[in-house]
C-alpha cells in the first residue's frame, strides 16, 4: 500500500493528512516529537492565562486518529535519506515512505547573544515552551521581572500572558515604534500607547547585547545597548521565527531559508513536498513573502498538497492577503495590502482615521493615480473577510469601498458604528461627497 509520511503535526501536516484520507485509502503516518496529538498553537497563550486547559486546545478527540487510520508516531526525525526513501528517527528506527511531506514549522530566532541558552531563556512557539514558561514564571514571587526581546506578535502575546499573573515586563523593541516595519505610523503609535497603558515597560530603539547568568547558570539580568543592566528571572526571545529544517542539511533537498518548493509545493526531489512555515517559494506570489508563518496559509498548503498526492495536481493559490491578531485587547484585521511608510509603493496613498478617545482606527490604502482599492487595516472594528475579498477580486475603487463600508462591518447590532464619522473625514481630506450606503445581504451575495 502506498505510504504517505508527514513530518510535523501542526495545522499544515494535519490538514494534509485529513484531506488525503478523504480522497484515498493510502497509508498515512504523522511523525512528531512535540505532542501526542494535534493542538491549536494559537491557543497556547490562553492555557497559561487560565482560560482553558491544554486538552481544550485539541480540535479532535483522541479516537479520531485511529478511526481515520492516521498513524501517529511520537519521535524526533534526525535525518532524511531520499535515495532510500527513508526517514531516520533519533532512536535509530527507520520509516520507509512512498511520498514524504515536510511540515516541520518554525523555531524561535536566536542571533548569537551571549547567554541565549541559559536556563530561564526561552521562546514561545511550542508546547515545550509553554511548559517552560509555566515553570519559569508561575507567579510574581518566583519571577520578579521578565524581559521580552523582539517587537512582533509573539512578543506582545508573551507580555500579555505574563501581565495576567502580575509579573512586571520590560519589552525591548529595536524599532523606533512598535512593529513599524509592518504597520503604518498612526497604527503603530496607537499600539505603543496601548502597551504602555497596560503597565508594560516598553523600551523602543533598544537592543539586547548580553544575558547574564547567576551562580546556578540561570538568567539574572540583560544588558542593553543603552548601557542598562535590567535584572530579571525570565528572558523571552521573540524576535521572529525561522524554518525548522536543520535535520535536512545533508539530505540533498534544496534549501534556502526554508525548504525550496515550486507552485505545486514540490521540492527538487520527486515525491518530497514541503508545506507550512518551513516551505519557501522560489519566488514570492504577488506581494507575498516566499515564507509565510501564517496559520491559514499552512492549512491551504495542506489542502493543496493532498489533492496533488491524490492525483489532482494543483498549484498553491493563496488568494488575497488577510490576517488577524490581537494586541492585548485590541483586535486587528488586515485585508489586501497596507504597507508601512518604509515599504509603501510610489503610487500608494493612505487614508487614516482614529477615534478621538477609544483605541479604534482604520487605514485604507489605494492607488493615488487610479483610485484602485489596495487594502485596509482595522483596529477595534470587526470586518467581514468575504466582503473585502470580493471587492479586491472585483478591483473596486476606494470611493466604492467607502460608500459601502457599512456592508463590511461585522460588529454586533448594538455595537457603536463609526462609518459616518470615517467617511466625513475621508470626504474632507479628498474633496469627495460620498454618502454611506448599505445594501441588503441578499443583493450583496447575488452580485446585485
Amino acid at each position: 500500500m502506498n505510504h504517505i509520511v508527514i513530518i510535523g503535526n501542526g495545522i499544515a501536516g494535519v490538514t494534509a493528512a485529513r484531506h488525503i484520507r478523504k480522497n484515498s485509502d493510502k497509508k498515512i503516518s504523522i511523525i512528531s516529537a512535540e505532542t501526542d496529538y494535534f493542538f491549536s498553537r494559537t491557543a497556547l497563550m490562553y492555557v497559561y492565562m487560565g482560560h482553558m486547559k491544554f486538552e481544550h486546545t485539541q480540535p479532535y478527540e483522541n479516537w479520531f486518529w485511529k478511526k481515520n487510520r492516521i498513524d501517529l508516531i511520537k519521535g524526533f526525525v534526525e535525518s532524511v535519506e531520499p535515495q532510500n526513501k527513508t526517514v531516520i528517527l533519533a532512536n535509530g528506527s527507520k520509516i520507509s515512505y512512498d511520498q514524504l511531506i515536510i511540515a516541520t514549522g518554525s523555531k524561535p530566532n536566536k542571533f548569537g547573544w551571549p547567554g541565549q541558552d541559559l536556563d530561564g531563556v526561552q521562546g514561545l512557539y511550542s508546547k515545550q515552551d509553554l511548559d517552560k514558561l509555566e515553570a519559569n514564571a508561575p507567579n510574581n514571587e518566583v519571577c520578579k521581572r521578565a524581559v521580552i526581546v523582539g517587537g512582533g506578535l509573539i512578543g506582545i502575546e508573551m507580555a500579555e500572558m505574563l501581565r495576567t499573573r502580575d509579573i512586571p515586563v520590560t519589552f525591548l523593541v529595536r524599532e523606533s515604534s512598535f512593529w513599524n516595519g509592518v504597520l503604518p505610523a498612526g497604527e503603530s503609535a496607537l499600539i505603543n500607547e496601548h502597551i504602555l497603558n497596560h503597565h508594560i515597560d516598553l523600551r523602543l530603539e533598544t537592543n539586547l547585547l548580553e544575558i547574564k547568568a547567576d551562580e546556578n547558570g540561570r538568567a539574572k539580568a540583560v544588558v542593553t545597548d543603552k548601557g542598562e543592566t535590567i535584572e530579571c528571572n525570565v528572558v523571552g526571545l521573540t524576535a521572529g521565527v525561522t524554518p525548522n529544517i536543520d535535520f535536512l542539511k545533508d539530505s540533498g533537498i534544496e534549501l534556502g531559508r526554508g525548504v525550496k518548493v515550486n507552485r505545486h509545493l514540490e521540492t527538487n526531489i520527486p515525491d518530497i513536498y514541503a508545506i507550512g512555515d518551513c516551505a519557501e517559494q522560489h519566488e514570492g506570489i504577488g506581494n507575498r513573502r516566499p515564507i509565510e508563518a501564517v496559520w491559514y496559509t499552512g492549512r491551504m498548503m495542506g489542502e493543496t498538497v493532498a489533492q496533488t498526492i491524490c492525483g489532482n495536481k494543483l498549484e498553491y493559490k493563496p488568494g488575497h492577503w488577510f490576517n488577524s491578531a490581537k494586541f492585548l485587547d485590541v483586535e486587528y484585521q488586515t485585508y489586501g495590502w497596507v504597507f508601512s511608510e518604509r515599504s509603501m509603493k510610489p503610487y500608494e496613498k493612505h487614508f487614516h482615521w482614529r477615534h478621538a478617545k477609544e483605541n479604534i482606527c482604520i487605514t485604507v490604502a489605494y492607488n493615488n493615480e487610479t483610485n484602485l482599492f489596495l487594502g485596509i487595516n482595522t483596529f477595534g472594528i470587526r470586518m467581514r473577510h468575504e466582503i473585502f475579498d470580493r471587492w479586491l477580486t472585483e478591483e473596486r475603487d476606494v470611493n466604492y469601498v467607502m460608500e459601502f463600508l457599512k456592508d463590511a462591518n461585522f460588529d454586533p447590532e448594538f455595537y457603536a458604528s463609526y462609518e459616518d464619522e470615517i467617511i466625513t473625514k475621508f470626504n474632507t481630506e479628498n474633496g469627495t461627497t460620498i454618502s454611506p450606503k448599505k445594501k441588503s445581504w441578499k443583493r450583496i451575495f447575488n452580485n446585485a
